[in-house]
């Protein structure tokens, strides 16, 4: 039987009006709109359209939204400054700096710039920690959104085993951590793995995040497998295309996510949970 899909469109949008429900009741209640400040320096192209997305995800739930722009010439000095600045802002309850940034500024040290209560893309060092230590703050948006997308399965996952092809830190490392916290056998496959496909065929949940497109067979797929595509790369076709063969690992899996819409739209919206989660923190 061909697998279901893991529409990340619909579970969004659907956990999308909950947000806009709780913010209603917070003005309602007195209470102000969560504030969400973005940061892009420069003009790459793929990078002003995700930033037009969040920027529309927040008039969707109401949230205030505090784009800045800034010419890709801006010195890290002066980027330092302007978070500075946002992390005193008490209206303010996330602070986002679009990734990637021009070669002359240090992206780690930026996003350790940012308070680790306003990090909501969960890539601060602190909240990394906690993480790590079950204790989560903010967590890491992409695999908050794949925590959400396992959950709508309705699979018992623990004590599966899991498999993450990547180890970056932004996904494939906390993706880890947030697979163990839930109580599954976690393999992590990298660069160095000398035998990818077989950690492939065992696993019961497989998450790949490497941006190299088709690398996952789809006939590797183990039989009734939970199959979450993280990778999107554009084709000189123009056509956008996800780690794993989709067609036929479809034909073999229980639950599959299409690229695009699957992953991508979780991660935005586990950025809106998480600015909803600065803001109630920071309630009187």
């Amino acid at each position: 039987m061909p697998a279901q899909i893991l529409d990340g469109n619909a579970i969004a949008a659907s956990l999308r009006l909950e947000i806009a429900a709780t913010v209603q009741a917070r003005t309602e209640a007195g209470l102000r709109e969560p504030g969400l400040a973005v940061l892009l320096v420069g003009d790459d192209p793929a990078s002003q359209i995700y930033v037009r997305h969040k920027r529309r995800d927040c008039q969707q739930v109401h949230f205030k939204s505090d784009v800045r722009e800034l010419p890709g010439d801006t010195s890290q000095q002066q980027l330092f400054a302007m978070i500075d600045e946002l992390n005193e802002d008490p209206s303010i309850d996330g602070i986002l700096v679009q990734l990637p940034l021009p070669e002359h500024i240090d992206p780690s040290a930026v996003l350790e710039r940012i308070d680790p209560h306003k990090d909501v893309d969960g890539y601060h060092p602190y909240n990394i920690g906690r993480l790590a230590l079950r204790q989560p703050v903010l967590r890491s948006c992409t695999p908050k959104g794949i925590m959400q997308l396992l959950e709508h399965t309705g699979t018992a996952i623990r004590g599966l085993d899991a498999t993450i092809v990547g180890a970056s830190n932004h996904v494939g490392r906390p993706m880890a951590l947030e697979l163990l916290i839930a109580g599954c056998t976690v393999t992590t496959a990298h660069k160095f793995s000398k035998d990818t496909r077989s950690h492939v065929a065992r696993a019961d949940i497989l998450v790949s995040a490497t941006g190299k497109p088709g690398l996952i067979r789809g006939d590797w797929i183990k039989p009734g497998a939970i199959v979450i595509d993280v990778g999107i790369t554009r084709e000189a076709s123009g056509h956008l295309v996800g780690d794993v063969e989709f067609e036929v690992a479809a034909e073999r899996a229980a639950w599959i996510t299409p690229v695009p819409g699957g992953v991508g739209p979780m991660t935005r919206l586990a950025l809106l949970q998480n600015a909803l989660q600065s803001a109630e923190s920071r309630d009187p």
